[in-house]
């Protein structure tokens, strides 16, 4: 039996907005440019990398706090907004009281703004990082700004005088969110039955359900009874079929209001993280564990890709240049998988087994992934490669959990590598001439020749098979440098970073 159907309902310009008839793929950004009436929100790469089209979405927490967050209208669908409020750049003189926002004072006044295609993302991502600090009380540094803006791109301005912008919101009387009654709203939508639309699509002619079960049992219940139908999370993937592919998605069963999947657990055995979980959220937790993982989680996508897409969901999606795979597979972690009332869990290197094909039944779906707690004496290296710094995808990510006895032999290793294969892969040849061995240069070596054969690059744009080749030998031979029982070399030895005119608090 499916969910009742009804309009899709959120906050919007203080009020409640009613959608209906809508085909089930809109997504934020055609409705604000639209009937939406938001046209200050743009369009740039339509892909959630270059932020002109940055939003805020306000949600209530698990213990009914507003959580704002920094999202990309143009692969959010509209349906996923159901309950919600949205604050767009046309909201920031409201918000600021009937005159300019703190946010747009301190653009105008430091000029940070030249053609102004991308000024409205950049607002929209200062405002969630200026609602951040007045909660807080305390403004956050020029380094912190920066990272908040890695999902923004300017190509005139340069990022200097919006950074100066950034500090300087500050420095003005603080003009936060009224958020009481933004609450108040949100707890009154709560009330709604959950949300079950349906609409013909114009571009295709076809019709197509959307559905957005509260439950687990329900979740599982409409898996088994339509398998077939698009499971969506955060879309930061799918969101692209539509924008750049055109595709049809059919019928969607929607994760992002289960509740159970919405948890973390912390236990003596680790974390599990559920499928709903945004990356921001579930990395934090992962880097709480493992701060060798903070660069990694910085330099993944942007904030309002990590904001709106899942940890699970970048692990189900299977490719084979995603960020997370390496490292949970490198420390071990496992997929609690649900089809009905049945769980099993299988480990992470097992759940893909060819290029973007999986281990998962019909009907069945992933519910968390589980990572180990961490074991004395373990440690963790994990390096990504690609040619931007920041919201860049991965030439190749290696991953390598290494643990040492006290004759300095190798005890235990897993490497794991993205961008080398048709998926994520484990080394195994490389861990098997590491293994038990003395972790000198010699075994360094031999290991360096077994990991030329656990592979077969491709050629791509980001990078040719002979340099992913001698990348990840560099990294093994970085690892060994580290972590070496004679004089390993610190590493902040090893990083660009610590060259750099001006230090940075990455």
């Amino acid at each position: 039996m499916s969910l009742s159907l009804r309009p899709i309902r959120f906050l919007h310009r203080g009020r409640i907005a009613e959608v209906q008839g809508l085909a089930v793929r809109t997504t934020v950004l055609d409705w604000l440019r639209g009937e939406g009436a938001g046209s200050g929100t743009k369009e740039g790469c339509a892909e959630g990398d270059c932020g002109a089209c940055t939003v805020v979405v306000g949600e209530l927490d698990a213990a009914g706090e507003l959580k704002l967050r920094p999202v990309n209208a143009c692969i959010r669908f509209l349906p996923t907004l159901d309950g919600k409020a949205l604050f767009t750049v046309e909201d920031l003189k409201a918000i600021g009281g009937g005159e300019l926002h703190p946010v747009q004072q301190a653009l105008v006044d430091h000029h940070g703004s030249q053609c102004g295609f991308c000024t409205p993302g950049f607002a929209m991502s200062l405002l969630a990082t200026y609602e951040r600090g007045c909660a807080a009380g305390q403004s956050p540094s020029r380094s912190e700004i920066a990272n908040d803006l890695a999902g923004n791109l300017c190509r005139c301005t340069g990022y200097r005088p919006i950074l100066d912008a950034g500090e300087a919101m500050f420095e003005r009387p603080p003009v936060p969110l009224a958020r009481a009654p933004v609450i108040a709203a949100l707890r009154q939508l709560q009330l709604d039955p959950p949300l079950a639309i349906e609409a013909t699509d114009p571009a295709t002619g076809r019709c197509a359900r959307f559905e957005a079960p509260r439950t687990l049992a329900e979740l599982a219940r409409l898996r088994q009874q339509a398998p077939a139908a698009r499971l969506l999370a955060g879309g930061t993937d799918i969101g692209l079929w539509v924008t750049k592919q055109f595709r049809d998605l059919g019928d969607i069963h929607y994760l992002g209001e289960v509740a159970e999947l919405k948890r973390i657990a912390t236990d003596a055995a680790g974390l599990e993280i559920g499928a709903a979980v945004a990356l921001e959220d579930g990395w934090a937790a992962i880097v709480a564990l493992w701060p060798e993982l903070r660069e990694l989680w910085l330099r993944f996508a942007g904030p309002p890709v990590r904001q709106a897409g899942t940890l699970v969901g970048n692990l189900a999606n299977g490719s084979p240049i995603g960020d997370a795979a390496p490292a949970l597979m490198a420390l071990g972690a496992t997929l609690v998988l649900r089809r009905g009332g049945e769980l099993r869990e299988l480990a992470l290197e097992a759940f893909y087994l060819a290029y973007m094909k999986n281990a998962l039944a019909p009907g069945e779906f992933v519910q968390a992934v589980r990572v180990p707690a961490r074991r004395a004496g373990e440690q963790l290296r994990v390096w990504k490669i690609s040619k931007r710094f920041d919201c860049d995808i991965s030439a190749l990510v290696g991953a390598f959990q290494l643990q040492l006895d006290e004759a300095g032999a190798v005890q235990r290793v897993r490497i794991a590598f993205g961008g080398m294969a048709a998926t994520v892969r484990r080394a195994p040849l490389a861990e098997a001439a590491l293994q038990g061995q003395p972790w000198s240069e010699a075994t360094l070596l031999r290991a360096q020749a077994a990991l030329a054969l656990d592979y077969q690059p491709i050629d791509d744009l980001r990078a040719s098979r002979d340099y992913r080749q001698q990348v990840a030998g560099g990294l093994l031979e970085r690892l060994w440098l580290e972590t070496r029982p004679d004089a390993p070399l610190a590493a902040a030895g090893l990083s660009v970073w610590s060259a750099a005119p001006v230090a940075l608090d990455r």
